[in-house]
């Protein structure tokens, strides 16, 4: 569930939620004792206080992917996530004569694990502490603007930098409550990550764009990694004489089965949400970014496509790509469709209406001057981004965007390097090498060009203002230059560019920023002909993020007291750290006469298969299905072996991967996709229409012992029957 959103206001309610209301909130694990009550009302058989530490059961078997969620299904390092999460590192492995993506795979032991795409991680959480006071505490209200954002960058550095002294550990300062509260994150950094099995897309991405977002779902959308560290138990880079991780916890999976109403929870790491977006970021995202981001999207899919032949190597190195743009036009769809079915805008207008009265009601006018500076600070940022949109997508194209990459390195290297950009530090050149060896299977020249054309083409659609001379001189365009004249001057960049060699990329890593300035390579000369117009706009977003740092804070305190006197707790967006959200198996009738059942069962991907994908279900699947052979696995109230379930959990993108609990803390599916009706409760929570689904481990553990006779997986996790 791979999205681009940004939240509403959200809280639940602690007076007497019952278990038929769907329940609203991504609760920071050291939340729940406060949130005990109704927890257990909802269904948690095991106490509050047992879950809320991050390195305790169960929560310390729940790791991050950096962009998805996995969880420890055996004390040799098996962890199980999405599909979608791990077919990027299943593409990377794949070629035309071992097309991994479309026959699955299975490693029968461990040596035969392969490795994931470079850069692929886990993060196990080790430690946690709240810095607030080290981070904004010592700075000065007459401190604004860049000057403020700086301060706050470089106490956050400061922390993870003596956090970091142990290696093998990242650690990060995230922000919660936008900048009311800072905690250290430390955790454990595996970088040695193996795909240990896959499905075939034909089961772990079945119904594919058609069915995403969609309900009746039949998708095997699981796979699973293995984690590696050194002899010595700690972290290192890939090497065949590795061990497996041993983690401290790891979740028992039920084959139990699940029925309507049952209580269910969800672990992971969702990304960035923004639920307490103001009035005027509302009415700007669905006003003119999503409709822009559209009208990109789909230009952007249509060039791929047309670039790079069905089964061609060009398309199995950008599927990835594809799957992901894909996704993410469906989800804006369903984003703009739902904001106007609700009336998001006038319900956004309501709701600051009502918190202004209650500052007045409560004599908060030094509050009330914040949001209307807050409000101001907005229109900048708004008017700033407008203005840079189109320019900033001349970056799609992977070699410019490299280029770009690899000069700020230059730049940034030449400083101390507590003063260098984050991303640029020392701790970072290991994923700055993953990143540029990652390219060479997810690159493409010519379909790499086209995209770069198309994008100029809309580029130069847009007014003059918002064009960047510098762009312009170095390729010499103008709105007057028409499509084959542009696509001899990118066909002369391809050609004498050596980008394109690996291990060049990787030279320009350690090279100094002289030597980019006196490439003549085409897009390094590009790069560093860009680089003021990119600091530019670099120092005007800080310069406005620091405007914002002093009055965020300010209005989340609003936020929270104003929900407090309502008798509600108020929980952070999500920012990629460990949450948690609970609610009950649940089925629902997001309109008039559409009824969506809890459960989807085994016959249903014989009803949808068409023999074409995306319903092209495995032939031994079917024959196994028209067989009746369900195993043990099979739900007696429902006749079959269940695949596909709804609940009523509050999730968004980052949650894809997800471990689904019973109230027993036990391994009962996977999270990886929410309805289409159910898309904007990233904007407005309407518990009406918000269905989360999941793959059930019956289905999983079906799949693994009849389909693909994965037996050795099988027997290494704990199964609870």
């Amino acid at each position: 569930m791979s999205k681009l959103s940004v939240f509403c206001l959200s809280a639940i309610m602690l007076s007497g939620a019952t278990a038929a209301n769907a329940k609203e909130g991504m609760f920071t694990p050291e939340q729940l004792p406060a949130i005990a009550k109704d927890l257990s009302k909802t269904g948690l058989a095991i106490p509050a206080d047992s879950i809320d530490d991050l390195t305790a059961f169960p929560m310390g078997a729940i790791v991050s992917l950096g962009g998805c969620s996995a969880s420890f299904v055996s004390d040799e390092g098996l962890a199980v996530t999405n599909h979608h999460c791990a077919r990027g590192s299943v593409q990377y492995n794949s070629t035309p004569e071992h097309n991994y993506l479309k026959d699955g795979f299975l490693a029968a032991n461990q040596a035969q694990e392969l490795p994931a795409a470079p850069g692929t991680r886990m993060f196990v959480t080790v430690g946690f502490a709240d810095v607030t006071d080290k981070v904004t505490g010592s700075i000065e209200d007459s401190v604004q603007g860049r000057a403020r954002f700086d301060r706050i960058e470089a106490n956050r550095k400061a922390l993870i930098a003596e956090c970091e002294s142990e290696p093998g550990y990242r650690c990060s300062v995230p922000s919660f409550f936008q900048g009311l509260e800072y905690k250290l994150i430390k955790q454990m950094e595996i970088r040695d990550v193996r795909i240990a099995y896959a499905p075939a897309d034909s089961i772990g991405k079945y119904g594919g764009d058609i069915d995403n977002w969609m309900w009746p779902r039949h998708t095997g959308d699981f796979s699973f990694y293995r984690a590696y560290v050194g002899k010595d138990g700690k972290p290192a880079d890939f090497d065949k004489d590795n061990v497996p991780f041993k983690p401290a916890h790891f979740l028992k999976v039920s084959a139990a089965g699940l029925q309507d109403g049952d209580f269910v929870m969800a672990a992971g790491y969702p990304g960035s949400t923004n639920r307490y977006a103001r009035l005027s970021q509302v009415s700007y995202t669905f006003d003119w970014l999503y409709p822009s981001y559209l009208s990109l999207v789909d230009e952007w899919i249509k060039t791929i496509e047309g670039a790079s032949e069905e089964g061609s190597d060009a398309r199995i190195k950008y599927e990835a790509t594809l799957a992901s743009l894909n996704n993410f036009h469906k989800n804006t769809l369903g984003q703009l469709s739902g904001a106007k079915r609700v009336g998001l805008v006038p319900r956004r207008a309501a709701r600051e209406a009502e918190l202004a009265q209650w500052l007045d009601n409560n004599n908060a006018s030094e509050l009330k001057h914040a949001l209307q500076d807050l409000d101001a600070v907005n229109a900048e940022k708004i008017q700033m981004n407008k203005q840079n949109f189109w320019y900033n997508n001349l970056s799609r194209a992977q070699l410019l965007s490299s280029a770009q990459t690899l000069y700020r390195n230059a730049v940034e290297r030449e400083k101390p390097d507590a003063q260098r950009e984050s991303g640029f530090q020392e701790r970072d050149q290991i994923r700055l090498k993953e990143g540029v060896e990652r390219i060479e299977r997810r690159f493409d020249a010519k379909v790499d060009k086209a995209v770069w054309q198309k994008m100029i083409a809309m580029y130069l659609e847009q007014p003059k203002a918002d064009r960047v001379a510098a762009f312009d001189e170095v390729l010499g365009i103008d709105e007057t230059i028409t499509s084959d004249v542009l696509a001899n001057k990118l066909d002369a960049f391809y050609q004498q560019t050596k980008l394109m060699e690996k291990q060049n990329r990787v030279n320009w890593l350690t090279a100094s920023k002289a030597d980019f300035e006196k490439s003549e390579d085409p897009f390094i000369r590009l790069a560093v002909a860009l680089f003021d117009t990119e600091m530019a706009i670099e120092d005007q977003t800080k310069t406005l993020q620091g405007k914002a740092a002093a009055l965020q804070p300010k209005y989340m305190r609003a936020i929270i007291d104003w929900q407090k006197s309502k008798g509600s707790l108020a929980y952070p967006d999500a920012n990629s750290t460990l949450r948690v959200t609970y609610g009950n198996v649940m089925g629902g009738s997001p309109k008039d006469g559409l009824i969506y059942e809890p459960f989807t069962r085994l016959e249903g991907i014989l009803e949808k298969d068409t023999g074409e994908s995306p319903f092209d279900a495995p032939q031994k699947q079917l024959t196994l299905i028209e067989n009746h052979q369900y195993g043990p696995y099979k739900l007696d109230s429902l006749g079959s072996v269940p695949v596909n379930f709804l609940t009523d959990l509050d999730s968004t993108g980052g949650n894809s991967g997800s471990a689904t609990l019973n109230a027993n803390a036990e391994l009962v599916g996977l999270l990886f996709d929410g309805t289409f009706e159910s898309v904007n409760s990233d904007w407005d929570f309407d518990p009406k229409t918000t269905r989360t689904i999941h793959v059930d481990t019956r289905y999983m553990l079906w799949v693994m012992e009849y389909v693909d006779e994965a037996a050795n997986l099988i027997n290494e996790m704990t199964i609870v029957k």
